[in-house]
Order: C-alpha cells, then structure tokens, then sequence
C-alpha cells in the first residue's frame, strides 16, 4: 500500500475523470496489496469489529494501528494483531489525528463512546479516509450534517454499524416487503430495549496511570473523573456522551424501519408522545419511552421501549418479542424482523419464512453476509455500502426527535428537506451541541 503511486492516488486519480468507472478490478491492486485498517477505539465493539471480522478472517486487510486513551488497550490490542500477523505489523497511538495522518491508513473503524464517531469520522473525512462508524451516528444533528458535507466533499467511503442490514433475516424482510407480499404498509411498530432508571456512583477518584481523561471527554463538557463514568457502557446512559438506549439499541430497529419504508432519503415528520428520564447516579438519558410519528405520506410509526411494547406486540405474535424489533404491518399481513429473527404472516396464516419461495421475478435487496466485510470491499470497489451515510443521519434523526419529545414535552413538526424542526424553538436549539476547546470539528 505504501507504494511510490499508492492506491489511495490512483482511486482519487481514476475518480477525477467523469468516465471513469466506479468498479476498480482486483488486478489493479497487485497480487500482495493489502487494505489496510486503523481500529480507533479498542474496547469490546472494537474486539468484535476489527479482531474477529477483520484481523481473522481476511487475509486481504491488515490492521495496522490500535488508538484508544486507555494505555492498556490500546497496547493490548496492538499485541494481539501482531501475534496474530508474526511481525510488528500493528502500532499503538494514543492520539486518532496522529492515526489520520498516516499515509498508508486506508480505513478507520471507530468503536469509541458515542461522543466521538461523528467528530473523528469528521476529520477522517478531510484526511480522505474511509471509514465505518459505530452506532449511533452521533449526539448531535448539527455535528452529523457537517459530517455529511465534508463526506461529499472528499468522496469517502463509509458504512454505518449497525449490522442487521448484513443480515438474512433483515435481507428476507425486505424481500418480502417490497415484493407486495403484505400488500401496502398501513403501519409499523418499533421497540428496543430501555435503560436503566439510575445508574453510578458520582464518586471524583485520581485519574488512573495510563488513561489520557481530557482526551476521552473530548468535545463534552468537562467533569471530575470517577470510575463509573468512563467504564464499559456506562457512557451509554450518560446524557454528555449519548442519548441512552432510544438511540444506541434503538439505532437498530429504526435503521429497518428506514430501509423497509424506503426511505433513507428522509424520515417521518411528527413526533409525539412520552417518556422519562433516569435520574440518580450518574445515568440522565431517557429510560422508557412511547412515540407517535408520522410519515410525509401519513403512515403512522409507533416508537417505544421494550417493556412497555411487550402486550402490544404479543396481541400480534407471541414469539416476535425479543430485545428489539420491527413489525410492518400490511392490508394483506405482517412481517416482523429482528436480529437473526423475521416473522411472515399472510392473509392471516403464519408461513415459514425459510421455506418461502420467491418468484425468479422478484426484485432482491443489496445481498451481503458480514458489514465489516462489505466495508472493505467497498473500499475496493468505490461503490456504496450497504448501510450509506443517508441511512445512518436519517434514521438517527428519529432517535433525537423522539428524545427532543420526551425532553420538551412538545409536539415536534420536522422539514425533512432542510433538516430542522419548524414548530418549537427550543427543540430546535437542542439539534446542536456546544464543542468543549480544543476538541472541536
């Protein structure tokens, strides 16, 4: 990859020209040439992510930095990739900008706190790198639609982490949707796990040796270390670093949603409802929540937390009710999706989805069987991924509406064309977020 004519040069070369063809062929490359990849964040996600669907299973990917504020991670994981590889392939980096800098980076993948993804993909995309993000895309709707503008600008590569689009029985639900096999969507229903009511103890102790803590705030406003802020998912109910569960499970079942409606191009454009919010502790994100929306077209969309879907949707199907999931419900039946999980009910018979035989006519969707995977072929091929930045900025729109309701206690009207709310000005103010200095996009 560190070639004298690098390949990054010759896919920005080739992309100039406007005959020039979107698919590059393998040949291109060389026999030896290797994508190589940055891991940024090296915590479970990243483990899973990079280690077991990159690091092991393609010979074609090497993964050549580990960044993360914790010492010990970072260099852990660095250890294992080269153990794995036989030489001094991986380096540690405390720093993701030293990361960007690097030549012969072709990818990122950013497992950080939610904070982080959308202004480090930022900066990948001015450092021209390519990039898969984790979900949820971001905390902010005005930091996602800056990040919008420099992806288009420098004409990166990106894949949203959600997984479930990778999946067969996410694939087959949307076979089965778009092929008229429930007839028009009348409805849909939506759910994912909630979070917990209170959660840490807010108990200031010394920064531990080896953690850059200034580093791991970032752009979020600064406070005392204790150990419950930083450790494994509690971020995740922490309002500074996420919106909670509405976003961070709820990014899965919203991102179907999207992709069964067709519609990564916008989202529904009212919202309403209830919810509350953790109090006590460190945790203050929403924790329950039911959400009435509506497309432009007026299909309605009903939103809300596990526990409280749990009789709504049995009254349907008892065994559909997992942690998340998303029922269309059609004038000629229902189909149910879920990771690893999709019902198919027709004219009011249940019918076994894998036994279903589609018609040779039939229309099939964007067919994939691993994310990471898709990732990097794309990084190749320079096409689209399988879960584009549209779909990723549109679908975590719902999730920052729904929680603006529950916040606000308002109904919200959203322009989806100009991507802001028109009817409650304080809303409207919570789509951004002031950036802590230096860290700022």
């Amino acid at each position: 990859m560190n070639q004298k004519t690098s390949r990054r040069r010759f896919l920005q070369a080739s992309l100039v020209a406007a005959t020039a063809p979107m698919f590059i062929p393998r040949s291109a490359f060389g026999a030896n040439d290797k994508v190589n990849i940055a891991a940024i964040g090296t915590g479970s996600r990243c483990n899973q992510n990079v280690w077991h669907n990159l690091a092991r299973r393609r010979d074609d990917v090497r993964v050549i930095a580990a960044c993360d504020c914790f010492q010990d991670r970072r260099e852990g994981f660095a250890k294992k990739c080269n153990n794995h590889y036989g030489s001094e392939v991986c380096k540690p980096y405390v720093d993701y900008k030293e990361v960007l800098a690097l030549d012969a980076v072709d990818g990122i993948v950013v497992s950080t706190p939610d904070h982080w993804h959308v202004p480090i993909a930022y900066h990948a995309a001015l450092a021209k790198k390519d990039m898969y993000v984790e979900k949820p895309l971001g905390i902010a709707m005005a930091w996602a639609t800056k990040l919008r503008q420099a992806i288009e600008k420098n004409k990166v590569i990106f894949q949203y982490g959600t997984q479930q689009r990778s999946m067969k029985s996410s694939q087959t639900a949307m076979d089965l949707i778009y092929n008229g096999y429930i007839g028009k969507i009348k409805r849909v229903d939506v759910w994912a796990p909630q979070g917990p009511a209170k959660w840490g103890v807010q108990k200031e102790a010394p920064i531990p040796e080896g953690f850059d803590y200034d580093r791991w705030l970032g752009p979020a406003p600064e406070k005392p270390f204790c150990k419950d802020r930083v450790r494994k998912q509690g971020a995740w109910y922490i309002y500074d670093y996420a919106l909670g569960f509405i976003a961070g499970w709820g990014a899965h079942p919203l991102d179907l949603l999207q992709w069964g409606m067709q519609a990564d191009h916008t989202c529904p454009v009212k919202y309403a409802g209830t919810g509350r919010i953790a109090s006590g502790g460190l945790a203050d994100t929403a924790y329950e929540w039911d959400i009435h929306m509506e497309y432009e077209d007026g299909t309605p969309v009903r939103f809300l937390n596990s526990k409280q879907a749990k009789p709504i949707i049995e009254a349907v199907e008892p065994r559909v009710v997992k942690g998340d999931g998303t029922m269309f419900h059609g004038e000629e039946g229902w189909v149910s999706v879920s990771r690893n999980a999709c019902y198919l009910n027709m004219k009011g018979e249940l019918v076994n989805v894998s036994k279903f035989e589609f018609k040779p006519s039939d229309k099939r969707v964007y067919n994939g069987n691993s994310h990471l995977g898709n990732f990097v072929d794309c990084i190749r091929s320079r096409k689209q991924t399988i879960n584009p930045f549209e779909s990723a900025i549109r679908s975590d729109t719902i999730s920052h509406l729904s929680d603006i309701v529950i916040r606000t206690g308002a109904e919200i009207h959203w322009d989806p064309k100009k991507e802001t709310i028109t009817n409650n000005a304080r809303g409207k103010a919570m789509l951004d977020r002031r950036q802590r200095k230096p860290w700022v996009m």
